[in-house]
């Protein structure tokens, strides 16, 4: 048979101890670096997923904790818009109440001031016309009382009216 097909006893010895020394020194100066490499690499990559998992987990606290706040934001804007609007309408019904009440008060001073007006131009009628019936009373004393015989009539009238009984 062919020599590169069939292996010589010598040279399989030869090999086997080769590959034993050969075995030995890797496992001496290169196995252990690499699986030293290995687990090093190993580890960070356990720790990125572990911080990565720990970032989703903050990313789903933050996100959660952002939902709440923005709720509790809504649920305070529509507190604040509802008393800010209950506060207006207060605010509409005070004057429109306060426009009532002043419309009422300047009715009744007007009304006050018209009757006080009414009174006085009445009064001042009256005195008028007492002014003119003295007036016009005097005068015509005057004219009956000219004459000394009117005079005494006037008086005994006078005292037949008044009836002294």
């Amino acid at each position: 048979m062919n020599p590169l097909v069939t292996p010589n006893i010598g040279l399989l010895i030869w090999q086997a101890v080769t590959f034993l020394i050969v075995m030995f020194l890797l496992s001496k100066f290169a196995w252990k670096p690499i699986m030293a490499a290995l687990r090093e690499r190993e580890q960070s990559i356990d720790s990125a997923l572990q911080m990565a998992e720990k970032a989703k987990l903050e990313m789903q606290s933050l996100k959660a904790d952002n939902e709440r706040l923005l709720n509790e934001a809504r649920v305070e804007r529509e507190r604040i818009l509802k008393e800010a609007s209950e506060t207006a309408n207060a605010l509409v019904e005070g004057a429109r109440a306060k426009a009532n009440e002043e419309g009422q008060r300047m009715i009744e001073n007007a009304r006050e001031a018209i009757g006080h007006e009414k009174q006085a131009a009445l009064t001042e009628v009256k005195n008028l016309a007492a002014t003119l019936s003295i007036n016009i009373a005097e005068k015509l004393l005057n004219r009956e009382l000219q004459d000394e015989q009117a005079q005494r009539a006037l008086v005994q009238s006078y005292l037949q009216d008044a009836n002294l009984s």
